[in-house]
């Protein structure tokens, strides 16, 4: 049997604060948290347009290929957006490589509209953070330590 297989869990105050003290945990909570939020929040926002008018991020390629309108390829967007948050609050190791994925397409599209070079490298830096997190996921999430 292997040693994964033989573990035992035990959580008590001591070990509990020991994993908070771990600055690699408190970088995966503090990645996790933020890429579960903004993702949902979002993509909530397709649908109110609040923070922007998120149609002008859609370059003109894509929506001449994309169904309907650009206010409709952005609520599929913000669905997909939401998606991303959840899969990155329930299974990290995934949904930070979803995350990181789904950044490298709206860099893509951003790269093709003069003018948003700036948001493009922007989201290419939440890009890395996306992996950060999904390499830390590896590390920290479900983690089963002997004590």
């Amino acid at each position: 049997m292997s040693s994964a297989t033989t573990r035992t869990t035990t959580t008590t105050p001591g070990t509990r604060r020991a994993a908070l003290a771990d600055p690699g945990y408190q970088a995966f909570v503090i990645l996790r948290t933020g890429f579960t939020v903004a993702p949902i929040l979002f993509g909530l926002d397709k649908f109110a347009n609040l923070l922007v008018d998120w149609p002008s991020y859609l370059a003109p390629w894509i929506d001449d290929i994309v169904p309907g309108s650009a206010q409709a390829a952005m609520y599929a967007v913000g669905v997909i957006e939401i998606v991303a948050g959840v899969a990155v609050a329930l299974a990290p190791r995934f949904g930070g490589w979803l995350v990181a994925g789904w950044l490298a397409g709206i860099i893509v599209n951003l790269l093709t509209i003069p003018g948003h070079y700036d948001v493009a490298l922007r989201d290419f830096g939440l890009l890395l953070g996306a992996v950060a997190l999904a390499r830390l996921a590896q590390r920290y999430h479900g983690e089963r330590r002997q004590r």
